[in-house]
């Protein structure tokens, strides 16, 4: 098989595993049905047999569906979902309420932020500080929605890569992508992200100083800022 081919497969997979997916998350099919036979959804997503099953086996790697025999492919409950997988993630917060979805990802942030700010206090990492400066001198700079969100971004990211702890990196670029989202539904008004700088600002001070207890408490105070203006 070519290399142009193998890439069109690969895509094709990777449609099918997505919108299969979402479905599921949306709850199309709902936990412990069954899916549609092989041949009906080739028919309907228009693709070889090989294809879907490439598909269905990356829905299986990630929680989301299970093969018996002469069953079939059927959903598996929802706590057997890998929530956690970085596809199946952004597939999730295409497809849930924004709002709800948004108020999930802030009660993760709530456990681990305020904690990471203290852990980056206390790491003084100079190279990840200088991150940091870049960050909030980026978010003072801002000129437009999209500009402070992308600062924005930079500057939670970069909370947690000066934290000193190697596990809690990978967990910032899992949620990266939703978490913008989230921030861009914070800032959608400009008055809204001119008026959160100076929450960021004791925060990135805190750190600075070298401040872990502050630097805690002014992450929570941001985010419970944060959390009000989403329950709005």
């Amino acid at each position: 098989m070519s290399t142009g081919r193998t890439a069109i497969q690969q895509d094709l997979h990777g449609t099918v595993a997505y919108e299969l997916g979402s479905a599921i998350l949306r709850g199309d099919y709902a936990p412990a049905s069954v899916l549609p036979r092989e041949a009906e959804l080739m028919g309907a997503f228009g693709v070889s047999r090989t294809v879907l099953r490439e598909a269905l086996r990356t829905l299986t790697s990630k929680g989301l569906v299970e093969s018996r025999p002469r069953v079939g492919t059927r959903v598996r409950a929802r706590d057997a979902w890998n929530l956690l997988d970085a596809d199946v993630l952004q597939w999730y917060a295409r497809v849930a309420p924004p709002v709800a979805f948004a108020l999930k990802l802030q009660e993760m942030r709530e456990m681990i932020e305020p904690f990471a700010a203290g852990l980056a206090a206390s790491a003084r990492d100079e190279a990840a500080l200088a991150t940091l400066a870049d960050a909030h001198g980026a978010m003072a700079a801002a000129r437009n929605v999209d500009e402070w969100v992308r600062a924005d971004l930079r500057f939670h990211l970069a909370v947690l890569a000066a934290c000193d702890n190697e596990l809690l990196v990978p967990l910032g670029t899992l949620i990266e992508r939703t978490l913008e989202g989230q921030l861009r539904l914070n800032a959608k008004r400009a008055d809204v992200y001119n008026a959160a700088l100076p929450a960021h600002t004791a925060v990135y001070d805190a750190i600075r100083r070298g401040n872990a207890a502050l630097a805690r408490r002014a992450m929570t105070k941001l985010l419970t800022t944060t959390r009000e203006r989403i329950e709005q």
